[in-house]
């Protein structure tokens, strides 16, 4: 009897010690426990289509969960992209203004030998290994012409979504021109089984975030569980072309103009989209333990619905409204004391160190020198952002307006733009010079003619006080101008060849069953793990 109460005794010790043991370890473990990431890009989005700006400037755009979401933590009121795609995702990716990759010019076109170079460590790199699960969803678009550029040879470990830069929004087919011919294929894939047309029917909007909460689900049942998870979730919406997501066809009838009335049902759709993605973390008791970091790509395209009113310009300009864009972050690892609004100096090419510096991880040895600057403690503590300058960029591809015209050392008749301080210098065709109004807003002003600024090489801007560049002040302060065309000077000595191949016809779809596919599989001895092809998936 004795014995059995001794027994008795020593049983309730040993599981009331390792009960106590086990809750003191899971505190600790729950305390240096890594934040997840959780990167929503939207493609497209103008400055004025979303509800918080829109309020202000009189657009009938409703993105309520966004709002919310926004609204309990930082909004980046000063935040910056580059005007087109490829662009601003190679900046975000390798942290990396565009004249160091060499990806100054145009998009990266689906027949094109062409891609954000290897020589980049690039953002989902170092997060594996740092000890995170990585995941992609939707839009690449940074170069797929052979095996080793390809998402899930790049850092992450799971890819489902389409390589080029658009495509309908349910067959999943896209097409390139290329001179008077047109290549069209399905542009689908997954990276363990390949590409793929089985989901025909379905819009990508509903797609992808059903693989997210897929993602979230398997993440939580995994034996890596305790991982931490960086999941891009790179939308489809609302780039083109403009086609209404299911059920939303009676939304908005108020909206009289076709593209508008059809943009806006897009942009609901996706709102409810990220919507089903946050409620999946919190199912998955995952959210509490996320930082969620909502960007555009570039501003608006107001030739297929967007606005980025009162700003000046659309995408594909080095207007404003075509590089000023839409971006928030929220999270408990803010560990905020109140929601704000910050108005502090951010680029996109900032978010490549902040994440890592956000989740504690190192950068990798022998990653390539930075441009992107550290804005954790500027978002999550207001500090003072280290970043006073950005080099929106220098194009000598793009179209001149006249021959070559020097000025301190610069050729002006260049595309190019720096912000730097409260300063903006523009040379070059920076292209549409126009302010779009809201088409539901009959009422709203429309600036002077007088505003606009011809064909002029040089603008200068006072961007801090003049933000929608309504005055041109290069003749008042011809100091500021040749200061700025100096720093234009350096940042162009640094620069690499601009990467821009012809297309080929070797990327026809008609050659590869019908999908965009790579076309060329020479390996690449970069590195030594070995790097999955389409075809030995």
């Amino acid at each position: 009897m004795k014995f059995t109460k001794l027994a008795f005794l020593l049983l309730y010790l040993h599981l009331h010690l390792t009960s106590a043991e086990a809750k003191r370890k899971w505190k600790r473990l729950k305390k240096a426990r890594k934040p997840h990431v959780v990167f929503v890009m939207a493609d497209d989005y103008g400055f004025n289509d979303i509800g918080y700006n829109a309020e202000e400037n009189h657009s009938q755009m409703r993105t309520p969960f966004l709002d919310s979401l926004a609204r309990k933590g930082v909004i980046l009121d000063n935040y910056y992209v580059q005007p087109i795609c490829s662009p601003s995702r190679s900046q975000l990716m390798s942290g990396r203004y565009q004249i160091h990759t060499g990806l100054v010019h145009g998009v990266i076109k689906g027949p094109q030998p062409n891609a954000l170079p290897l020589n980049n460590v690039i953002l989902p790199e170092q997060l594996r290994k740092c000890g995170y699960k990585t995941h992609m969803i939707g839009k690449w678009h940074l170069g797929f012409y052979k095996d080793e550029y390809l998402p899930w040879n790049r850092g992450f470990q799971s890819y489902y979504g389409f390589l080029s830069g658009g495509a309908n929004y349910y067959t999943r087919e896209h097409c390139e021109p290329k001179r008077r011919r047109r290549y069209c294929g399905v542009d689908m894939v997954d990276s363990r089984y390949g590409p793929t047309n089985d989901t025909w029917g379905i819009y990508s909007g509903d797609l992808f975030v059903h693989r997210a909460k897929r993602i979230i689900e398997k993440h939580l049942k995994s034996k890596g569980a305790e991982k931490p998870m960086f999941l891009f979730m790179s939308l489809q919406s609302v780039h083109g072309p403009l086609q209404d997501p299911p059920n939303f066809q009676n939304r908005f009838k108020n909206i009289t103009d076709p593209k508008r009335q059809t943009y806006a049902r897009m942009v609901l759709s996706m709102d409810k989209s990220v919507k089903q993605l946050v409620v999946a973390l919190k199912k998955a008791k995952m959210w509490k333990n996320t930082i969620f970091i909502f960007s555009t790509d570039n501003g608006g395209q107001t030739m297929r619905g967007g606005n980025n009113w009162p700003l000046r310009g659309r995408k594909g300009t080095l207007w404003e409204g075509g590089i000023r864009g839409v971006g928030f972050v929220h999270g408990k690892p803010l560990n905020l004391e109140a929601p704000y609004v910050n108005r502090q100096l951010i680029h996109i090419s900032d978010w490549f160190p902040t994440i890592m510096s956000a989740t504690k991880c190192m950068i990798v040895k022998g990653t390539q020198p930075l441009d992107g600057h550290d804005q954790w403690g500027a978002i999550s503590l207001n500090e003072t952002t280290k970043r006073t300058e950005i080099l929106h960029n220098i194009d000598p591809l793009y179209k001149r307006r006249s021959s070559i015209l020097m000025r301190n050392g610069f050729d002006v008749s260049v595309r190019a733009a720096i912000r730097s301080g409260a300063w903006k210098l523009i040379t070059g065709d920076p292209g549409m010079d126009r302010w779009i109004k809201p088409p539901e807003w009959e009422t709203a002003e429309v600036f002077p003619r007088s505003y606009r600024s011809s064909n002029k090489s040089v603008r200068l801007f006072r961007i801090s006080e003049d933000p929608y560049e309504r005055m041109e002040v290069s003749e008042k302060y011809p100091e500021v101008v040749d200061l700025l065309l100096s720093r234009l000077v350096e940042y162009n000595a640094s620069s690499v060849p601009v990467l821009y191949p012809t297309m080929q016809r070797k990327a026809n779809p008609v050659l590869h069953g019908g999908y965009w596919l790579p076309w060329r599989n020479k390996r690449s001895n970069r590195r030594k793990e070995h790097r999955r092809s389409f075809f030995l998936v």
